[in-house]
C-alpha cells in the first residue's frame, strides 16, 4: 500500500491542518496515511509527500531530507497553500497574523515550478481540464466553491487544468513539474466544499498514484 505523508501546520487559522485532517484521511482512504505537523517526518519512510504547508520554512536537515526523497524518485503533491512560498509565522512579539518575505522558500520554488501570487475572495468558479494525463483521468470540467489562487508558473511545467473565473485570467489550477521529479500541484483545497467535491478528490488521488509510480 502506498504510504502518504500529509504535512501541514496549525500556525494560521485559515490553513489549520487539524481542520483538514479528517478530510485528507477520507479522500486518501485507500492509502496508508499519516497526517502530521512534524517536519522532521520528512526524514521518515513514505512514498508520497502531500504538502499542505503555508510557512514552508525548513531546517537544513529537513530540506536535505525532502531533496533526497524527491531526488530518489519519491513523489511530491502540493495542495493549495503549498505554493505560498513567501508567508512566514510571525515572531512571538509580533501582532501580525502572518508576515511575508520577499523571496520564496527554497527548495520549494524550484521543486514546484511555480508559486502563489494572491487571491480574491472565495467564490464559485470553473475548472477546465486542458490536457490528457493520468492525473486528469476520469475528471471532466467542473465548478467548485473555493479560494481561487492566482499563480505564476515556469515554462517547464505541464499545465493540466486551468481556472474559468468570471473576473480572473485562466490561471493554472493543476500542473506537473517533471523537471524536478514526480512533482504535481493542485491549487484547490481551501474549503470544505472542495474536499467534498468528487472531482477534487479524484485529482488528488490520481496525483498521488502518479507521483508514487
Amino acid at each position: 500500500m502506498t504510504r502518504v505523508l500529509v504535512l501541514g501546520e496549525n500556525s494560521f487559522p485559515f490553513h489549520r491542518i487539524d481542520d483538514k485532517r479528517d478530510a485528507f484521511e477520507r479522500v486518501l482512504d485507500d492509502y496508508e496515511v499519516t497526517v502530521t505537523t512534524d517536519r522532521d517526518a520528512l526524514a521518515g519512510e513514505y512514498d508520497v509527500l502531500v504538502d499542505f504547508l503555508t510557512d514552508s520554512t525548513l531546517s537544513d536537515a529537513q530540506r536535505d531530507a525532502l531533496e533526497e526523497h524527491v531526488g530518489g524518485g519519491g513523489g511530491y503533491v502540493g495542495v493549495h497553500c503549498a505554493s505560498d512560498l513567501t508567508s512566514r509565522v510571525p515572531a512571538p512579539d509580533d501582532d501580525e497574523v502572518i508576515v511575508h518575505e520577499e523571496g520564496p522558500a527554497e527548495p520549494f520554488r524550484e521543486l514546484l515550478g511555480g508559486q502563489f501570487l494572491t487571491h480574491p475572495e472565495q467564490s464559485e468558479f470553473g475548472v477546465r481540464i486542458t490536457a490528457e494525463h493520468p492525473i486528469t483521468e476520469g475528471v471532466g470540467d467542473f465548478s467548485v466553491h473555493d479560494e481561487p489562487y492566482q499563480v505564476t508558473v515556469d515554462d517547464e511545467v505541464t499545465v493540466l487544468a486551468r481556472m474559468d473565473h468570471p473576473d480572473l485570467d485562466d490561471y493554472p489550477v493543476v500542473w506537473t513539474n517533471e523537471s524536478a521529479g514526480r512533482v504535481a500541484y493542485v491549487s484547490l483545497g481551501h474549503t470544505d466544499e472542495a474536499f467534498e467535491h468528487e472531482a477534487f478528490g479524484r485529482l488528488l488521488t490520481n496525483a498521488v498514484d502518479w507521483a508514487s509510480a
